[in-house]
């Protein structure tokens, strides 16, 4: 585009020739106000290492608070403001922030430069801002940026038929940041087109439901190797281009500003404690939820949800949450239950509960006409409307109704009445929220806070929101809200993500692992997905390889998919060690002994493994809580000075100790693994000791998923148990060798909000490997004596 060519190189330099550099400074207590040309730029601090930056050529909007998603305040203890020359300078014992001024003498650029400024001209005054250490390391530099009212030369003129007369004008607006060639950048929400890194990708940062590779997710945050993250505070469809002709530009379709929040972080986790002070904290969900979720689309009826409820109780088979997917109802949006199929929910749940499980429904936000609600919403103005108060529809291929627009306060608390008395009421424990994207993007419609196009990926936010916060004032145990869609904040409504509606192939499973390692490294620790694919199988899949699992004990289900035995074992596998282990799909059956004779007692193996994990896994979500860092950890994260990590892909850190490498390729039975330098690593199966700091192969037969523990780590199991309902003491403790290791044991009721009071066991554990010795301070955690339980790994 030469609007942006201009914007941020000959238009910078022009301008600074012909204005004054600097109008005036002004401070208001928590921030700087500079005034450049006719655009506003502000500074300000929300601790000594954030800092939020906004310019515009508007100036109250400038001035105005962050948008969707933050919950901090601002704070300017330790800040500092002075002038160096023609430079402004706002600095903290974290960082300095440097918005630099002309140099006179400076060469101007030649005539030849300057003569197509008579027809191409940039749309905002220049800023060349600068972000670095006290020490004097700059971690990151912006070099321009636009505010471009919408045109036929960019193409986007049409935008502006999404705005009613009485809405603000829209504008496009961005930002280029210098890439330096060694940066790399992750985050970024949901992308699932296979990589890792962004850098020398375009991310369209919204939500798609029809992206090529599967749904795309927006969250705009991106965590890089130098040392910062960026929360880009705009809710629009934004484009983010890593690391292309030497910059990284952020352009979002409309807005009226500039803003973005820059955190400096020392490791990872300081950037996640900064994302956590601006967002929010990540609750711990029920205890329930680091078990197994089973579900399948669909439990048609109340019998069928009975029978597979009964059939794990029977084979002593550990399960916790079973879900009641959608079609339970005789009309959507009509909160009922069809009663030839389901005949007495409440009672059914009665059961259940009494069986160790706890219940998931999926409630969507969608209501068709005629439905019993249908004529009360759309009086009241609730829906996703057009711009003539036409509720927005989906025909004539959708038919499933119009959405309810939960951005609206009024509409919020209907919608969670209803539920409450026409859902929970029953008994059911958790709400699974699907579709919400909203599933008619709102990009021409409205919402109660604006635009839908100017908001466009704000709904999940609220929509999760409006759920969570209904069952954390009405009732007494945690929320839990399986959720299709995320914004920034959106970790604070006790959700739970998924990757949607994937197909079931080792293509779509391969490329499941760096897409959740990106969406935890945008903040979000609980990412899963659908288990063994959700999409309806192939009547036919001959695979090149022969079958590791003999499909034909269960043909009835996979038909002719040969190799899908084999695929969901490695799925499931893989799910074993995700912070959320939820199996879904389109098949006929979906139940852990539905694939076959040689899969079942594999299956078996690791869904008993999940469970005796789980001190381990629950205590994990506790520090998440604590810190704001998720704990499923791409291998960038934990292994900073190791340069053959930045795009590892099909490796990851489960917690502190283990390190995991799916199998992701058919008939493969054994896999090369990079262990990470800095540190030994004990094969889990073998108890082998292997340095770190090379690629070694290893073995993988079909039964077994590539399984290493960091040396130095302490891994806390749980006694055999059936559900979290019941009593897990601790079993052992397992001491890996090599290195001094911590871990902080957390222990409590699994139910209740009384954790954020305090009210926890909680046990920290020290291994100090000179003395080889175990040593552990706080609440008791086990009965027996320590001999009994710590079992010190050596071979």
């Amino acid at each position: 585009m030469i609007r942006r060519i201009f914007s941020s190189a000959i238009f910078i330099a022009a301008l600074a020739i012909i204005v004054a550099t600097f109008a005036n400074a002004q401070a208001d207590n928590q921030r700087i106000i500079l005034e450049r040309g006719k655009s506003t730029i502000v500074f300000e601090p929300y601790a000594p290492n954030i800092i939020r930056v906004t310019l515009g050529l508007l100036k109250d909007p400038a001035l105005a608070a962050p948008g969707y998603g933050f919950v901090a305040t601002p704070s300017a203890e330790g800040w500092s403001h002075t002038q160096d020359g023609v430079d402004e300078v706002y600095k903290s014992s974290r960082l300095v922030v440097t918005l630099k001024g002309w140099r006179k003498g400076s060469t101007p650029p030649p005539q030849s430069v300057m003569d197509p400024g008579k027809y191409f001209s940039g749309s905002t005054p220049g800023a060349d801002i600068t972000f670095a250490t006290p020490e004097g390391k700059k971690i990151a530099e912006l070099n321009g940026w636009s505010m471009s009212v919408l045109n036929h030369k960019d193409g986007n003129s049409q935008i502006n038929y999404d705005r009613r007369p009485t809405d603000s004008d829209f504008y496009q607006v961005g930002a280029d940041f210098a890439s330096p060639d060694d940066e790399h950048y992750y985050g970024l929400g949901q992308n699932q087109e296979g990589y890792l890194d962004h850098r020398g990708h375009v991310v369209h940062c919204w939500h798609d439901y029809n992206a090529p590779g599967g749904q795309s997710v927006c969250v705009p945050f991106m965590v890089t190797n130098y040392g910062y993250g960026i929360v880009w505070d705009n809710p629009s469809k934004t484009t983010v281009a890593a690391h292309f002709n030497e910059r990284t530009s952020w352009i979002s379709q409309v807005g009226n500003r500039v803003s973005f929040f820059l955190i400096a972080g020392k490791t990872t986790d300081e950037i996640y404690a900064g994302y956590r002070q601006l967002t929010g904290a990540t609750p711990l969900l029920p205890k329930a939820a680091y078990g197994y979720i089973q579900c399948k689309q669909r439990y048609r009826s109340q019998d069928e949800v009975m029978a597979v409820a009964k059939g794990y109780r029977e084979r002593h088979l550990p399960a916790d949450v079973i879900v009641v997917d959608w079609l339970y109802y005789s009309k959507m949006g009509q909160m009922d239950f069809v009663p030839d199929l389901w005949p007495d929910p409440t009672a059914m749940n009665q059961q259940l509960h009494q069986m160790g499980f706890q219940t998931m429904i999926s409630v969507w936000p969608r209501f068709e006409q005629g439905s019993r609600y249908y004529d009360l919403v759309q009086q009241k103005g609730w829906f996703e409307q057009l711009a003539d108060g036409t509720p927005t529809n989906g025909l004539p291929y959708d038919k499933a109704g119009s959405d309810i627009d939960t951005t609206n306060p009024d509409a919020a608390h209907w919608y969670w009445n209803t539920i409450k008395e026409n859902i929970l009421s029953k008994g059911f424990d958790s709400i699974w929220a699907d579709e919400t994207e909203p599933d008619l993007p709102p990009n021409g419609s409205y919402l109660s806070i604006g635009p839908g196009t100017q908001v466009f990926n704000v709904y999940p936010l609220f929509h999760t929101g409006v759920i969570a916060d209904g069952f954390r004032r009405d009732t007494p145990h945690r929320a839990l809200v399986l959720s299709r869609d995320v914004y920034l904040g959106a970790q604070r409504n006790s959700a739970i993500f998924w990757s949607s509606d994937i197909t079931a192939t080792w293509d779509a499973f391969k490329r499941q692992v760096p897409t959740g390692l990106d969406f935890a490294a945008s903040g979000l620790t609980y990412w899963s997905n659908d288990t063994g694919g959700w999409q309806p199988l192939p009547a036919v899949h001959h695979p090149e390889h022969t079958p590791l699992i003999d499909p034909s004990d269960v043909r009835d289900n996979v038909g002719g998919y040969d190799d899908f035995p084999e695929l969901y074992t490695r799925w499931f596998e893989y799910a074993t060690f995700l912070p959320i282990m939820r199996t879904h799909g389109s098949r006929r059956y979906n139940e852990v002994w539905s694939y076959g004779k040689q899969a079942e007692p594999i299956l078996e193996k690791y869904l008993k493994l999940r469970y005796e994990l789980l001190p381990y896994i629950y205590s994990l979500g506790y520090q998440t809580y604590q810190s704001g860092a998720p704990f499923m950890r791409a291998l960038f994260m934990d292994f900073p000075a190791d340069p053959n990590v930045t795009d590892i892909r099909d490796e990851y850190m489960l917690g502190p100790a283990f390190l995991v490498a799916p199998i992701t390729d058919q008939g493969m039975t054994s896999r090369k693994v990079y262990l990470p330098a800095g540190a030994d690593w004990y094969n889990y199966w073998t108890n082998e000791r292997v340095k770190g700091g090379q690629t070694i192969t290893v073995s993988a037969p079909i039964d077994t998923i590539p399984l290493f523990v960091r040396a130095g780590s302490i891994i806390p199991t749980g006694s055999y148990i059936e559900n979290t309902g019941q009593a897990q003491p601790i079993a052992k403790v397992r001491i890996y060798p090599g290195d001094n290791a911590d871990f902080t044991l957390f222990q409590d009721d699994g139910n209740t909000y009384a954790y954020e009071k305090g009210d926890a066991k909680i046990t920290r554990l020290h291994w100090n490997d000179a003395s080889h010795q175990l040593t552990h301070e706080g609440a008791p955690a086990w009965t027996g004596s320590d001999a009994a339980v710590i079992d010190v790994i050596a071979k």
